[in-house]
């Protein structure tokens, strides 16, 4: 029943989002194409990071390879070809580096996927300067804006509906097992290893997908663009502060935080970021399970209330009898 109310709910919303290019300016259009493109890559870290708890900084090495496979194959493979092959590669490279690093945790994990992701980034630098000569592509392919954005909209759409299907599975209980005790899963028959390894190339391929779509916003593609940390990092800090456990909470965080930037970034970015480090810290101090836990917690605080209300409402009726 939850799992269909979700469904409902989601494709109300992508409802909703399809109005936008053709009653919002090419400002509204922009910044919807932002917040889908977070909500698509922080929905889908959540999916695998939320509940294994590994904390993966690579993020934006999926990013960037499907930026680049799209540059390199638009004019000869078409636009949903290269969005594919975006995927595929960056699921591809996912699976390598999941084997060599997933058996770490923690501090280990996270270190080791953002200098893999550091290595991927020079190792194609070093590609393109000496086997090609330049550094950076010239998309001369473009699609039309809405086809751009309907794309961006279909994948964020389908990063939700995964997880809708994927947390009320098989694959989805094994994934919160190994966040609860990885230990106790294996003894209780999970591969955890091979578990692991699909989730984390899962969300690889929706991060390459968005990579492959978004790169040609862009027209011009380079190293240092697309594997840009900060598109990583903020994918984080998105999914932690709307509730990395959670459905919607990426979604909510992603839209909150796209409005944030495009208010506060251009004319005040030093604002913009002790903001984003602001909202990080509350969080984590009195929110650890998002802003979407921030419901749970009113109706918590509301219930108890009322409940002492009751109580001293029903306490002089009570000592009335008792007297008489």
């Amino acid at each position: 029943m939850n799992a269909r109310r979700d469904l409902v709910i989601l494709f109300a919303l992508a409802g909703w989002a399809l109005a936008v290019p053709h009653y919002g300016s090419d400002f509204a259009v922009s910044l919807a194409l932002t917040c889908l493109m977070y909500a698509t890559l922080a929905s889908s870290w959540s999916l695998f990071c939320g509940s294994t708890r590994y904390l993966s900084l690579a993020t934006s090495a999926f990013f960037g390879l499907g930026a680049y496979t799209s540059a390199i194959g638009l004019e000869s493979l078409g636009w949903w070809a290269a969005i594919g092959c975006g995927a595929a590669v960056a699921a591809g490279v996912a699976v390598v580096m999941g084997a060599a690093v997933l058996h770490l945790r923690g501090t280990y994990f996270a270190v080791l996927t953002f200098g893999m992701t550091e290595l991927i980034r020079h190792a194609i630098t070093y590609w393109e300067k000496q086997v090609t000569g330049t550094v950076g592509r010239v998309l001369t392919v473009v699609p039309e804006r809405d086809t751009l954005y309907l794309t961006v909209l279909g994948l964020a759409v389908l990063a939700l509906a995964t997880s809708i299907a994927v947390r009320r599975s098989r694959f989805g209980l094994a994934m919160q097992g190994i966040g609860a005790d990885e230990q106790r899963a294996q003894t209780l028959g999970v591969d955890t290893r091979l578990v692991k390894i699909d989730g984390f190339a899962l969300t690889a391929a929706f991060a390459g997908a968005v990579g492959a779509a978004m790169s040609v916003r862009w027209t011009y593609v380079d190293p240092a663009t697309v594997f840009n940390p900060f598109i990583g990092f903020q994918t984080v800090l998105i999914a932690l502060i709307g509730g990395a456990a959670t459905l919607w909470g990426p979604l909510i965080a992603a839209v909150v935080f796209s409005l944030l930037a495009e208010t506060l970034r251009l004319q005040l970015p030093q604002l913009y970021m002790m903001a984003l480090g602001l909202l990080l810290i509350l969080s984590v101090l009195y929110l650890p399970g998002g802003l979407a836990s921030l419901r749970r917690e009113t109706l918590r605080q509301w219930g108890a209330a009322w409940r002492e209300g009751w109580r001293s409402r029903r306490t002089p009726r009570a000592a009335r009898k008792a007297g008489a």
